[in-house]
């Protein structure tokens, strides 16, 4: 017989119960673009039509592990999103601003 998860938590010890916090904002965190699309709870259908692209083509970006910032930018915008590139060092993180929207100026595209 199942159990529910509540009834199983509520049985953890505290320590335990902080560090199952702690992995799933680290797993929130940090996604493959299909399960971000998932978790925002939009199909490859509703996607590519914003995109206005074919459904396959949804698929085929979802798995590459190389693509344009512009392409990227726009995947996540059509999520509801802003894409942000942030370079981390360990002496801190600096966003990095010069792939910010450019609106077409001397024949340059918005990207």
């Amino acid at each position: 017989m199942a159990k529910k998860f509540a009834d199983l938590r509520a049985k953890m010890k505290p320590d335990a119960q902080a560090h199952s916090n702690t992995k799933v904002l680290e797993m929130l965190a940090e996604m493959p673009l299909f399960e971000l699309r998932q978790a925002r709870s939009l199909s490859r259908k509703m996607l590519a039509e914003v995109l206005h692209v074919q459904q396959p083509s949804i698929a085929k970006l979802e798995r590459r592990t190389d693509m344009y910032l512009s392409t990227l930018r726009s995947h996540i915008k059509a999520m509801g999103g802003e894409l942000e590139v942030v370079a981390r060092f360990p002496d801190g993180a600096v966003k990095i601003t010069n792939f910010a929207e450019i609106d077409d100026v001397e024949g340059i595209a918005r990207i």
